[in-house]
């Protein structure tokens, strides 16, 4: 990366780039009717009720400041629901302006510099940026080629300077979701050796097989982080939410302060909606979706099949993860190369967030560059 050269600018915002899915967007920018597979958000409608619920709160006058842990409503009904689920002595919930802000203010919260923060690759861009951001060190764990977490290797990567184990699941831009038995041993890692263990959860409604487990179920310190962006189309709206011990949630609510201030306060009352509208016919054309890629594509490409979330996360036939992207984008597909998410660059993202007859074009470009090999 290039170090700027203007004389105002502070030291940290030299220590990453900018997302390398910009570059794939200025790639795409003159391609006309363009088969996009790269959004990472739902390609739904925010439902109605929820709409509503906004427009009404918006009519009524409930556009100023929030309290900045968010409306009294939203996260009492919130807090119902996790007493509920964990039924933890402490666990306290509060509203953040998106889950990237909740991922900001855990940051803030909980790394100093030089503290130490392990996560797993493939991973969600925003993590390693963020950890630098607060003057930690990043420090990945490789889980190719099945993306499975091996207890050992993070046992092995523990320091006296680690702070922070960083969980997502299901996975960007995996889709796998973290075993029971990867959940529980990580939970009891974390706890054993005095760690905070951040949960990353934000498709946690976007799972196939089987039930949503969070490690929060076997270590009652897990910070969680969660939202409403991926389960009801609400990415615009800014609305999602932490749980987790009652000091570290009153801190980092104490740095939304004097920072995001507070989630837009019309929004949070159509969360409160939201709460309440079934998503699950969602989940189902989801994983319709994905079925339909991997039967099509799984003679032509090494698959992992994710559980979850929108994303399907192939090795690359041929090439690099980016050579790869460069050649599908040239044929009018948009697809994200791995080396985004990865210290990896074999294997691209696909997001089946779209129409039927948009994937079924963006498989017709994928076998034809599988099977037609790197052009000279």
């Amino acid at each position: 990366m290039t170090k700027s050269t203007h004389p105002w600018l502070a030291d940290r915002t030299a220590a990453f780039d900018s997302s390398g899915i910009r570059r794939v967007f200025d790639l795409a920018a003159t391609l006309k009717d363009p088969i996009n597979l790269s959004i990472g958000q739902p390609d739904f409608d925010v439902p109605d009720p929820v709409k509503q619920a906004c427009i009404a709160a918006i009519n009524s006058g409930k556009n100023a400041y929030s309290q900045t842990q968010g409306i009294a409503p939203l996260r009492d009904k919130l807090q119902s629901q996790l007493d509920a689920q964990y039924g933890h002595a402490d666990r306290k919930v509060f509203v953040t302006s998106g889950t990237s802000g909740g991922l900001v203010l855990s940051m803030f919260a909980m790394v100093n510099p030089g503290d130490e923060v392990i996560f797993f690759d493939p991973f969600f861009v925003m993590y390693p940026p963020l950890i630098k951001l607060v003057g930690g060190v990043p420090v990945p764990i490789d889980t190719y080629p099945d993306f499975k977490i091996d207890i050992q290797k993070v046992a092995d990567a523990i320091t006296p300077r680690t702070k922070m184990i960083l969980l997502n699941s299901p996975g960007n831009p995996t889709g796998v979701i973290a075993t029971e038995q990867e959940q529980r041993e990580l939970a009891a890692l974390a706890a054993e050796r005095g760690i905070a263990l951040v949960s990353d959860e934000i498709y946690s409604r976007f799972c196939y097989a089987d039930r949503f487990i969070s490690p929060a179920e076997f270590n009652d310190q897990t910070i969680v982080i969660d939202g409403f962006s991926k389960s009801h189309a609400m990415t615009g709206w800014r609305v999602g939410f932490v749980h987790g011990p009652t000091e570290v949630v009153e801190t980092m609510t104490k740095l939304q302060q004097y920072s995001f201030v507070c989630a837009p306060q019309p929004a949070q009352w159509a969360a409160l909606e939201a709460i309440d509208v079934d998503v699950d016919d969602y989940r189902r054309q989801y994983q319709g979706k994905r079925d339909r890629i991997i039967d099509a594509l799984k003679d032509d490409y090494e698959i992992e099949v994710p559980g979850g979330a929108f994303y399907i996360f192939p090795k690359v036939p041929w090439g690099t993860g980016t050579t790869f992207v460069e050649a599908a984008i040239a044929a009018g597909l948009l697809i994200i190369p791995g080396g985004i998410f990865s210290g990896r660059d074999t294997h691209f993202r696909i997001s089946y967030a779209a129409s039927d007859q948009t994937i079924d074009r963006g498989i017709e470009v994928l076998k034809q560059l599988a099977r037609s090999g790197p052009k000279a």
